[in-house]
């Protein structure tokens, strides 16, 4: 809960919302690579099923203890579900199917880059956001600055036109369920909130993995470093602080974040396993960077400017 100080009521970030869009980048960008990891064991969404069936094992003791509070009216189950459909279901559906199909990593990273434009060209008309234009210079900095960085590793064809639909569904899955968030969500317990998006992503998943995929997967190794890392990482630690951030911050300034995926993915893959990176993309980092401080620090930049004017 924000704590309210003196007669002028500001807000005081808590310590660790401070620190929540840091631990989001670093979580969400070893995903990518962590879940190519786990696709060359299960098929996509049989991997996904998997996933979330473990993330409720892991929550439901949680339920027992804590006995968190329910949403109180229809509307608020409503908005959960859906904002769990579009994001468990729809995008990290999608995204799995685009890379089981032989998208590349620079691919998939360029169509969901493309993330924070839609958000910011919808937000205004969608969930009553004004989006200045010196935010839409931190926005063009920041997609400049990823193209650059997937451009230098030359890995931005997709193999297969299934695939690049797929991403551009998962782009649509993730811009509509941040948007919807920022105009309708509400804060919820964060048990509650991830109990109830998880047990309808396994409902749209398992149907789908028992059918079309036979519940086809081969235990490994590697296939349970990614599915822990996974559960942990993305499925509870980063869907939580995503969900924060959009709530307590404007929708295109959260966008903007997605920026920094494909450069921080590509940091890691480097560090990590040695992929090498080549001048261009550590331009393109630095340039994405500059980008997203901009765009979310947007009405800071601009009031200076105006003063500047006066």
């Amino acid at each position: 809960m924000p704590v309210v100080e003196g007669a002028a009521g500001a807000e005081r970030t808590p310590a660790w919302l401070r620190l929540a869009p840091a631990t989001f980048l670093l979580l969400w960008s070893g995903g990518f690579a962590v879940a190519k990891v786990g696709l060359e064991d299960a098929g996509p969404i049989t991997f996904l099923a998997v996933r979330y069936a473990l993330v409720l094992l892991v929550l439901l003791p949680l339920v027992v203890v804590l006995r968190p509070p329910l949403p109180r009216t229809r509307r608020q189950w409503f908005d959960l579900a859906l904002v769990g459909l579009l994001i468990q279901v729809v995008y990290f559906g999608l995204s799995y199917v685009a890379m089981d199909a032989g998208i590349s990593a620079g691919g998939l990273a360029i169509v969901v880059s493309l993330q924070p434009i839609l958000v910011s060209l919808l937000a205004p008309r969608l969930a009553a956001e004004v989006v200045g234009r010196v935010r839409w210079i931190g926005l063009g900095l920041g997609l400049l600055g990823a193209v650059l960085v997937i451009a230098g590793r030359s890995t931005i064809e997709a193999t297969g036109v299934v695939g690049l639909l797929a991403a551009v569904g998962a782009l649509a899955g993730m811009t509509s369920a941040t948007l919807y968030e920022k105009r309708f969500g509400v804060a919820h317990h964060v048990v509650t909130a991830n109990i109830v998006q998880y047990v309808v992503g396994l409902a749209g998943a398992l149907p789908i993995a028992l059918v079309h995929e036979g519940f086809e997967l081969h235990w490994s190794p590697g296939l349970a470093a990614s599915l822990a890392y996974l559960v942990i990482g993305n499925s509870i630690i980063s869907i939580t602080l995503l969900l924060a951030m959009i709530r307590r911050g404007e929708a295109s300034r959260v966008s903007a974040l997605f920026f920094l995926v494909p450069p921080l993915a590509a940091l890691i893959a480097w560090a990590i396993i040695g992929e090498h990176l080549p001048l261009l993309s550590w331009v393109g980092m630095a340039v994405a960077a500059v980008g997203v401080a901009i765009a979310t620090r947007g009405d800071l930049v601009g009031r200076l400017v105006r003063a500047r004017a006066r």
